[in-house]
């Protein structure tokens, strides 16, 4: 079938996507090869599609009426989406995902090459020439556009009706017949021909089962993870479900919903949902977690979201509920989740069954040893650490008091400016330079952070620590050991740093292991006694406020490179990678910057951005193939030749120093 001939299908919905297929994945380089190989009449391969008439609810892009048969692609979902997003102008009906991916493709007329719109290299440039427009308007105008007195025009004009034939390229269609397959049958063949692809998950595999029966599903649980979005919680759709699936039957594996009817995998969806309300209460009413940053652990709250479901929606008994939050506390600080999720969620299901949030307790005793907090546990450095949580969560339970006006940092701080911010004792400015000179990991030492208002921390800025604790505390006498901060003057100045770093350790693990003991025994701190508000209505941290932003706690250059992401329409990347033992959950090296993934999500290596590289993380780094970068301006250059897109403005893809050259194998460039 020709090209346009199949646009043309789509347009008028004769083809359409199963609901089980993924959203659009594909960057700017694979668009950009298409077109490229198209135009020089490559081969790009074909189509597979399902004929079938469907449930108008199990289909994407398609409002088929009754007896007609609709063609469900199952592979080559990205190139008609990539087709039909430059030849039209526009994404497809079935579209899900990002169109800046097919947006602004241009050609040069003279060079014959494809790149994305550069207004530094193509403004004044009349020989590249938009490839949608050349679609959309007549030839005739879009040859006016190129200069008659041009050396090589007869040329160039072949090129251009070269271009616009691609419309007429034909293209093979695979079809599969007959409404007799099942789902299952359908989603094994989908997985065999997409093996160059990203292959359905199990969670995408249970929950395509589901919207086969319940379309509404899907829905359901966008709507659920909208709702937790609006109140600063950010789940995945991968993770609710498990919880559902825990609720409905007390297992960790997807497999085990297949023999969940829909109406019993819906009341289970509501129990889940009911259960994560109510802990989402407990931990902001108990701990004063109010924010996606310092949730921690999301995979723990599965278990516990069972058992608030057993317990009928809610738990009244505050020693249960300090207990709950006493393994809550522990699964993040020592990585419960970081190895095989699956394996530690249906341990903990055992564990919950045979007794409890008791049994929980035993459970991640027996598998951690110790579960006591010690100084060296705070050395980790950023915002992505595991004991930051554990700080705040000590700030806004253990009665800190801000620095600047001596108020309560308690989670029951009202008003417009009541969200608490990141602030380091010893500037990052000060410490950077200092003769010592202090390295990234150094100054981002937990040991260095302490929170207060914004107002306050605007207000101390990069001041110096000798003069300005001494004035604090001055002031407001006992607002330093409120905060753990050493009370020693000969600590405050900057060559006594990493002393200064030891003695504030010590502090924060004595504060940590005597509320960690107050939670075990069930004991409830004078300043935490507000009454939980109902399950069924989730509370958002500040009402008056925003919760922090990124911006805020995080490094600028990290910042800087997610919202890069953003803007170049792919994967976006986990901040703090953490690289963990698969057994101990300890943390062996942690990135700025990863795509555990791959940019192109399962389509190309896994990437990471050192910004303080040690020889340690490097090793760990490479030993699971992952390339990595100990500059943004390498990540941003590697960037640019996997995508084809000029970032950096130099009009310059991948600009690398002439002494300087892409490794072969996995690991940082040389």
């Amino acid at each position: 079938m020709k090209i346009s001939a199949i646009l043309n299908n789509i347009e008028l919905e004769q083809f359409a996507l199963p609901e089980f297929q993924r959203g659009y994945v594909w960057g700017r380089e694979d668009v950009r090869g298409l077109f490229d190989s198209l135009y020089r009449r490559y081969p790009v391969g074909g189509f597979l599609v399902w004929t079938t008439q469907p449930d108008p609810e199990t289909v994407r892009g398609s409002s088929p009426s009754s007896g007609v048969a609709v063609k469900l692609l199952l592979d080559g979902q990205q190139r008609a989406t990539s087709l039909y997003g430059v030849m039209r102008g526009r994404p497809p009906e079935f579209f899900q995902g990002n169109a800046r991916a097919f947006t602004d493709l241009y050609f040069n007329v003279r060079s014959e090459t494809f790149e994305f719109y550069g207004p530094v290299k193509m403004r004044d440039d009349p020989l590249w020439l938009s490839v949608t427009q050349l679609f959309q308007s007549d030839l005739a105008d879009v040859i006016k556009k190129v200069p008659q007195h041009t050396d090589g025009f007869e040329e160039m004009l072949q090129r251009l009706m070269m271009l616009r034939g691609i419309g007429d390229v034909e293209l093979h269609i695979e079809e599969i017949a007959g409404d007799g397959r099942d789902l299952d049958e359908v989603v094994d063949i989908f997985n065999r021909v997409n093996s160059g692809g990203t292959k359905l998950s199990s969670a995408d595999l249970a929950l395509a089962r589901l919207c086969a029966h319940s379309p509404q599903a899907r829905n359901e649980l966008r709507h659920l993870l909208d709702v937790w979005a609006q109140a600063g919680f950010h789940f995945k759709q991968e993770w609710l479900l498990r919880c559902a699936t825990a609720v409905a039957t007390n297992q960790a594996s997807f497999s085990s919903l297949r023999e969940v009817s829909v109406s019993d995998f819906s009341v289970a969806l509501k129990k889940a949902a009911q259960g994560v309300d109510f802990l989402l209460n407990l931990l902001h009413s108990r701990l004063g977690i109010d924010h996606n940053r310092v949730l921690a652990s999301t995979y723990a709250l599965i278990a516990l979201a069972r058992l608030v479901s057993d317990s009928g929606g809610s738990i009244t008994d505050v020693r249960t509920q300090q207990r709950i939050l006493f393994w809550y506390v522990h699964a993040f600080m020592w990585g419960r989740y970081s190895g095989p999720v699956e394996t530690r969620i249906r341990r903990d299901l055992l564990a919950l069954e045979a007794d409890g949030v008791d049994g929980l307790i035993d459970e991640i005793a027996q598998w951690r040893g110790s579960l006591e907090v010690r100084p060296d546990d705070f050395v980790s450095s950023s915002v992505g650490a595991r004991f930051y949580p554990l700080m705040y969560i000590l700030t806004r339970v253990n009665d800190a008091r801000d620095l600047e006006n001596g108020l309560s940092l308690s989670q029951k701080m009202l008003g417009l400016h009541s969200n608490l911010h990141l602030h380091h004792i010893f500037p990052k400015a000060r410490l950077y330079n200092a003769k010592a000179g202090y390295n990234r990991s150094q100054v981002n030492a937990l040991g260095n952070f302490c929170f207060l208002t914004a107002e306050s921390n605007w207000q101390i800025g990069a001041a110096d620590p000798a003069e300005y604790l001494a004035e604090v505390e001055k002031n407001n006498p006992g607002v330093l050991r409120s905060q753990w901060i050493p009370e020693d003057e000969a600590l405050w100045s900057i060559d006594r740093y990493p002393e200064f770093l030891e003695a504030r350790r010590h502090l924060l693990a004595v504060a940590a292991n005597e509320m960690l003991a107050n939670l075990e025994a069930g004991r409830e701190a004078a300043h935490t006694d507000l009454p939980l508000p109902p399950a069924d209505s989730l509370v958002t941290a500040a009402p008056t406020d925003e919760p922090p932003t990124r911006e805020d706690e995080d490094d600028p250059e990290v910042v800087a490179i997610i919202a890069l992401a953003e803007a170049l329409a792919i994967a976006a990347p986990e901040s703090h990678h953490e690289i963990c033992d698969d057994e101990t959950g300890e943390v062996l090296a942690v990135a700025d910057i990863a795509w555990p993934q791959g940019i192109q999500t399962g389509r190309t290596e896994p990437v990471a951005l050192l910004l303080a590289p040690d020889p340690m993380t490097e090793e760990h780094l490479g030993e699971r193939g992952y390339r990595f970068f100990t500059s943004t301006q390498r990540l941003v250059w590697h960037l640019e030749e996997l995508l084809g897109v000029d970032i950096d403005g130099d009009q310059v893809i991948g600009e690398i120093a002439a002494d300087e050259s892409p490794s072969s194998t996995p690991g940082e460039l040389s």
